[in-house]
């Protein structure tokens, strides 16, 4: 029997966006900004010398670069958001996180706050476990 092990890290950042595909008179097609909090779920095998799935320090230096591509920017502006809802964030910081990660270290879910009364989760492109 194999164990499974999930990780997981926060990246908070700061960021200001607008929603141009809302309907007309949507408070979200107006630019607005958001204190951010996106949770990146990982997993990976057990490493029975270290007893850790990956350090956190190492996991923050794969995550850090991504974070910084999202702090205080306009994320209609970065590659691949046009229309930067939550949930097209989510998945935007799974592809980028699946790209950056070690070898062997998959992400299995990110959740996106950008209230602190609503969240989206994204589980990937099916709802499999990895």
């Amino acid at each position: 029997m194999s164990e499974r092990f999930d990780l997981a890290r926060e990246l908070r950042f700061e960021s200001a966006h607008f929603l141009p595909n809302a309907p007309e008179g949507h408070k979200c097609r107006r630019m607005h900004g958001h204190s951010f909090v996106a949770e990146v779920w990982v997993t990976g095998e057990l490493n029975k010398t270290t007893g850790w799935v990956i350090d956190f320090a190492e996991l923050d230096r794969h995550l850090n670069p991504i974070r910084q591509e999202l702090d205080h920017q306009l994320l209609n502006e970065v590659p691949g958001l046009d229309n930067p809802t939550s949930e097209e964030l989510a998945r935007w910081l799974w592809r980028r996180c699946g790209a950056v990660l070690p070898s062997g270290i998959k992400p299995t879910r990110i959740v996106v706050r950008e209230t602190c009364e609503s969240a989206v989760s994204y589980l990937g492109a099916d709802s499999q476990s990895p």
